[in-house]
């Protein structure tokens, strides 16, 4: 009736046990491995004829601990109809291939049927946490009538029907994991363990593989182990997931008596002996797991399975509880004392406010997940952009003023990730208590003693006496300035205190004098500020004393290019700034190291970073919003009326610098102009820089890079000349000159750029217009020069060349052909089919009818083009499609990039500026919309059918948004005037920026 090929076996097995490995659960071998492990029951013979009664299904429920409510999962499967209609089958008289096909069927439709309910109920309105609780139930009764069948119709009758299966067949079905926890997401793994006392038979081995052939055909994703008590036991002492497993088993079948007696030995070998080490790897999974998230409970994709403030930090908790805790009986230790959280509140750890934070945590929690796996129709545990708009309205949440209804789920996120941030920490101290240990848990003795008004409690800071913050309520922001000067944390007695007298931080507090005094001492101390805020921040005191800034706590920025929510951005920027100033980012900021020690106004810079985006999320330009804010709440804090304009006027134009430098032609003399225009001073100058940098770095992992700082250090250093009044060598004609110079100079003496005649020499310097000589040093322009000399010697009507700008940290595409209208959208589009993303061109035509274009381009990921293999596509993409070989959007059409599904989701309306006051000669459009791959294909398609000519563009990306600037002129050369003109173009524009008939 069941597969018996060896080899078939180990193949379905590698197939459907990858996840045990994982877990520590050691899979199935081979057929032939499999003897001598052990399997079956002690109750076999009562199990030959499979249960049917009501009275049956309710006596095998008290063999599992599953938690449920009388009639919780009514409805899900009935066992005892199931089981009833196997041995209907197995007496048949169905051929062995016909029975099993029946059987599968059969097995088929109450899984399905059990699964469809279970969504509904859930999709009616049910809770997460339910619906884990259910699937396990239904798991739980497919596996006892699976086993219960297999041994009626396999072993028992067709085997070994003599064999003694009282003595040689005991087994124990045991769930483990998240599985024996009770809690079963609607994707999720199916965690077993086959446990047998000592040896296996032969008979053993054919029921566990005919119940694994089962499971599988039936799709569930098995992680197996079959083992005895005794490898249980050495396994737990050696292997921490495998003794994690094992605090989770659960019962569902078989032998309960040998069940018990792994469980009593694993209490009395295991977990008496070695808590602490248990309690220091399971701390420092969670430490690494965190780091390798993002280290961050605020991220705006989270995931919310693994990440910080996650379901795993509530289940390391538990497992910790069930190690350390266990109650004697008899003299035996044989039982957990905390089987779950209520236990925690008779020991002291939690109050019962807190036990009801947890359930409501781990509820909101599982019901995002059992909406992401039934969405997705996997495992998924991030909870994606995409995802988020789809789950928002499922479980409720609607749009209200100034929210969208995506916004407020995330909030909801955000706010129950810090609930489980605080209990975690509650917990940790909890521990410290107990076991005389530091935060770590390295061993030590609690050290108690006082500091200023305070008193130390191991290595945390609390209140001498309850009332304090009820009395002084100053001392709450006291309490945190102290622990800051003495790098001490916050006992969860002072933060218990603090939750419960917030309302005491009111206009009186605000006003006075001294505690403004101590918060403004917080915000700019040596130490670093970010963690103390951080403290501050979610014991909710940063937001009552502060009331703007708790008005942007989790509050979330709706779009692909910032990673944490604004309070959470803030304050790492916070911490950016202080590092800046440590000198420990002077590899990534060198100007900003250097420049930050000449400020005068350092704490005009910190309260300016505070307060950058404190207006964000109430409508309309936050930066202004900001300046306002900031005017508000300066003189509050003690700052005069000088200092406080300095940081209205930093938090106003904080996006400036950037602005310019990522979006405007740096090698016009106009840009620079009106950027040291606004700026004024160069205090103000460096003060910006080194904001920006601050800003930009705390965005989120791979925000920042070479090619960011190199445009804003080329705008810092130009801005500071006219700002400092050193004059410029010579005007522009003679820089232009000196640059000639130069190039002439490196031509006709370098012996690898031979082959110069003066005539070719003084033809090549005749032919770039003045922009082109400013706009590069000497040895790119000479490099130009070779490049162009090779192709008209070799009559070639095109070179590209590829290098590497470490500078930058970019590639340096630069493309030397006959000029012909839409070449640069054609260089556009064939970058973009090689995976190129284009930071930035510079765009010539020379005097000999000829272009010269400069392209930095980075991967389409965010990095560079690291490898020669990558950089030859590139090259060899750019020319076949300028010899008409290659469609750039038929290519880009033939790509998947998974990221453009969660673009999809973003709203970006589209907009065409025109700027007639950037430059002089040109004309600036600048675009935005949501970014695509082609979509600078696109539009610079649009503006060669408009017959504009491009001379310059500046490609800037932030996350979904494309914002890309051209500087153009008119076929005659001239700027876009009339704004009839004006109009058809953006008309046109604002078609391919929505790129109407493209297929996505």
């Amino acid at each position: 009736m069941y597969e018996n090929n060896a080899e078939a076996f180990r193949a379905r097995r590698r197939r459907g046990c990858r996840t045990g490995r994982r877990r520590g659960l050691a899979p199935v071998r081979s057929a032939a491995a499999l003897s001598g492990m052990g399997a079956l029951t002690d109750a076999l013979n009562s199990l030959r004829n499979p249960p049917r009664s009501r009275a049956a299904d309710a006596a095998a429920d008290r063999h599992g601990p599953v938690s449920t409510a009388p009639g919780e999962h009514q409805g899900i499967i009935d066992r005892a109809a199931l089981s009833a209609d196997l041995a209907a089958l197995a007496a048949s008289g169905l051929s062995r291939d016909a029975l099993r096909a029946a059987v599968l069927a059969r097995l088929k439709d109450a899984l399905d049927t059990g699964r469809r309910e279970i969504r509904r109920r859930f999709q009616a309105g049910g809770s997460g946490a339910l619906t884990a609780r259910a699937n396990c139930f239904l798991v739980d009764r497919l596996i006892q009538v699976i086993h219960t069948h297999v041994i009626h119709t396999h072993v028992a009758t067709a085997v070994h029907p003599q064999a003694n299966l009282a003595e040689d067949g005991r087994t124990a079905l045991i769930a483990l994991g998240g599985y024996g926890r009770g809690e079963l997401a609607p994707e999720s793994d199916v965690d077993l363990l086959f446990l047998h006392p000592h040896r296996m038979t032969p008979h053993h081995e054919r029921v566990i593989e005919a119940m694994l052939y089962l499971l599988w055909d039936l799709g569930f994703k098995v992680g197996q182990a079959i083992r005895s008590p005794d490898l249980c036991i050495r396994l737990a002492k050696s292997d921490m997931t495998i003794r994690t497993s094992l605090l989770e088993m659960r019962f569902v079948w078989g032998d309960r008596p040998l069940f018990q007696s792994l469980k009593r030995s694993f209490t009395r070998e295991v977990r008496t002996q070695s808590a602490a080490k248990f309690i220091e790897a399971k701390l420092g999974e969670c430490d690494e797991r965190h780091r390798r998230m993002g280290d961050s409970r605020y991220v705006l994709e989270p995931n919310i399975k693994d990440g910080k403030g996650g379901l795993r930090d509530l289940h390391a908790l538990l497992w910790i509880t069930r190690h350390i805790h266990q109650v004697e009986d008899n003299g035996d230790l044989v039982a957990h004392q905390v089987e779950d959280i209520d236990g925690l509140v008779e020991r002291g750890v939690f109050t019962r406010p807190e036990v009801r934070r947890f359930k409501k945590a781990q509820d909101f929690l599982w019901t995002l997940r059992c909406h992401l796996h039934y969405i997705a129709g996997r495992p998924e545990e991030r909870l994606t952009f995409d995802l988020q708009q789809e789950i928002a309205p499922l479980m409720g949440y609607s749009a209200r003023a100034g929210s969208a209804a995506v916004e407020r789920l995330m909030k909801h996120y955000f706010l129950v990730a810090k609930d489980v941030g605080d209990l975690t920490r509650i917990f940790r101290a909890a521990l410290e208590e107990d076991y005389g240990r530091r935060p770590g848990l390295r061993l030590s003795r609690l050290n108690r003693r006082r500091v200023e008004r305070f008193r130390i409690e191991g290595k945390r800071l609390t209140v001498p006496e309850t009332g304090t913050f009820e009395e002084t309520p100053i001392e709450m922001l006291r309490i945190f300035k102290v622990a800051q000067a003495h790098d001490l944390d916050i006992h969860p007695d002072a933060l218990r205190g603090i939750a419960r007298n917030l309302k005491r931080i009111d206009k009186t507090l605000r006003a006075d004098p001294e505690a403004n005094r101590i918060f403004l001492d917080i915000l700019t101390a040596g130490r670093n500020p970010e963690s103390t805020l951080r403290r501050m921040n979610e014991a909710g005191v940063l937001g009552r004393f502060v009331p703007d800034f708790g008005r942007v706590v989790a509050q979330m920025q709706y779009n692909m290019y910032h990673h944490f929510t604004v309070d959470e951005h803030t304050l790492f920027a916070i911490g950016i700034l202080h590092r800046i100033e440590q000198g420990l980012l002077k590899d990534e900021a060198p100007i900003a190291t250097h420049v930050i020690h000449e400020v005068l106004s350092r704490r005009e810079l910190y309260l300016a970073v505070l307060l950058h985006d404190i207006a964000k999320g109430r409508g309309g330009d936050h930066s202004e919003r900001g300046a306002r804010v900031a005017r508000a709440v300066c003189p509050r804090l003690g700052l005069d009326e000088e200092e406080t304009e300095t940081v209205a006027w930093l938090v106003r134009h904080h996006l400036a610098m950037s602005d310019t430098a990522f979006r405007r032609d740096l090698d016009d003399p106009i840009t620079i102009q009106k950027f040291a225009g606004l700026v004024q001073s160069v205090e103000r100058l460096r003060l910006l820089l080194v904001l920006t940098v601050a800003d930009i770095r705390a965005v989120g992992p791979g925000t920042w890079n070479a090619w960011k700082a190199a445009l804003l250090r080329d705008l810092f250093w130009r801005a500071e000349e006219v700002l400092s009044g050193q004059p410029a060598a010579a005007g522009r004609d003679g820089r232009v000159g000196e640059a000639k110079d130069a190039v002439g100079k490196a031509l006709s003496g370098g012996a690898a750029l031979s082959g110069w005649s003066a005539k070719a020499l003084k033809t090549h310097l005749s032919r770039g217009p003045a922009a082109y000589w400013l706009s590069f040093d000497r040895d790119t322009l000479a490099r130009h020069a070779s490049m162009i000399r090779k192709a008209e010697i070799d009559d070639s009507p095109l070179a590209v060349e590829t290098r590497a700008d470490h500078y930058r940290e970019v590639i340096e595409v630069t493309v030397y052909t006959a000029d012909k209208p839409g070449v640069f959208s054609l260089i556009a589009g064939a970058i973009a089919a090689a995976g190129g993303s284009i930071d930035a061109a510079k765009i010539f035509t020379l005097a000999n009818a000829t272009v010269l274009d400069s392209f930095y381009v980075r991967d389409v990921n965010g990095g560079p083009f690291d490898n020669a293999r990558k950089r030859a596509r590139l090259s060899a993409a750019i020319e076949k499609t300028l010899a008409g070989q290659m469609d750039p959007l038929a290519e880009l059409a033939r790509q998947c990039s998974p990221i453009q599904s969660r673009y999809r989701v973003f709203n970006v309306a589209p907009r065409v500026l025109f700027d007639n006051q950037a430059s002089d000669d040109t004309t600036v459009i600048e675009i935005n919309g949501r970014d695509r791959p082609g979509l600078l294909y696109r539009v610079t398609q649009a503006l060669t059918a408009l017959k504009l000519n491009i001379r310059t563009a500046k490609i800037s990306t932030y996350g979904e948004r494309a914002v890309d600037a051209f500087y153009v002129t008119d076929s005659r050369g001239r700027k876009l005037t009339g704004e009839a003109r004006q109009e058809k173009i953006r008309e046109t524009l604002l078609q391919a920026i929505a790129g109407k008939g493209e297929t996505r």
